[in-house]
């Protein structure tokens, strides 16, 4: 990989990481539709995502930073028996809540989820599938919507993340379950807590806030446990793709970050569903196209 392609590639990592349209399935399809020779199936291959992930998920961290303060917080004073009914500490442990399932279930599968980032044409069809999850959450939602008010009876006055705190926790652990299915190349982390948010009762902005912040922790723990094997790699001639990858992907999660927590608080998923759909077609047909 040339500097040059690990920034084009950082940058598509930093926008489709928060943009619910799957940052690993761009990442194995774009070379592909390029005609770069870039062995995806190489370990240098995997340590280039994972280090582009940890960017994004230090630069979700320093966004947030006033938030996690207040929330580490929260779940400190509970451990020590103050506080555990404050909202800081009811939104900390769900997000413990949600995080766990995808967090196991990744250490479990790893090894076969790591195989499907050599086969692109599958991930094209599984990125239609998330488009397609993406409109039926959506489309549930509305229902919902229209049966029970756009908040639950009660909420519809509470600002913030006191309505995150009030989640229940069954539905914490759904949004949770439903992380789990971006660890399929394909699908988008973003768009499966999203839609289960959505499906839990959340706003936009609210589903949208407890997925950027529930982002942090499950990828930077996934990165953190990969970065002692990179740095170690010895190889040399990796470093200034890397870097330069990395520093791209920081670049496009701010100004992502940014620009969804406004776009969410009035605007819909649907736009991104559909984008998936076409976008998966047409990588499929290219595939077959040039047996790829």
């Amino acid at each position: 990989m040339t500097v040059g392609q690990a920034i084009v590639m950082g940058l598509l990592q930093g926008i489709t990481e928060l943009f619910p349209i799957s940052s690993l399935g761009h990442s194995v399809i774009l070379p592909t539709l390029l005609g770069w020779q870039i062995d995806q199936s190489d370990p240098a291959f995997l340590d280039f995502v994972i280090l582009t992930h940890f960017a994004t998920a230090l630069v979700l961290f320093l966004f947030f930073w006033k938030d996690w303060v207040r929330i580490l917080r929260g779940i400190a004073r509970t451990l020590i028996g103050r506080g555990a009914r404050g909202v800081d500490a009811q939104l900390g442990w769900r997000l413990v809540a949600a995080t766990i399932p995808a967090g196991l279930i990744g250490l479990l599968l790893q090894k076969r989820i790591e195989a499907l980032f050599a086969d692109p044409a599958l991930i094209a069809l599984v990125l239609i599938g998330n488009g397609v999850l993406l409109l039926i959450a959506e489309r549930l939602r509305r229902i919902r919507a229209r049966q029970e008010g756009e908040l639950p009876a009660g909420r519809a006055a509470i600002t913030g993340d006191a309505r995150l705190a009030m989640m229940r926790w069954r539905d914490a652990i759904l949004v949770g379950l439903s992380q789990c299915l971006a660890l399929i190349p394909g699908f988008s982390r973003t768009g499966a807590t999203l839609g289960g948010g959505l499906l839990a009762g959340l706003s936009h902005e609210d589903a949208a806030r407890f997925s950027f912040l529930l982002a942090t922790p499950i990828i930077g723990a996934a990165a953190l446990l990969k970065l002692p094997g990179l740095a170690l790699s010895g190889r040399q001639e990796l470093a200034a793709p890397m870097i330069a990858g990395a520093l791209a992907a920081a670049l496009a999660a701010y100004l992502s970050v940014r620009f969804l927590t406004r776009y969410f608080k009035t605007k819909t998923l649907v736009p991104f569903g559909v984008y998936c759909i076409v976008t998966g077609i047409v990588a499929a047909l290219a595939f077959m196209a040039y047996g790829a």
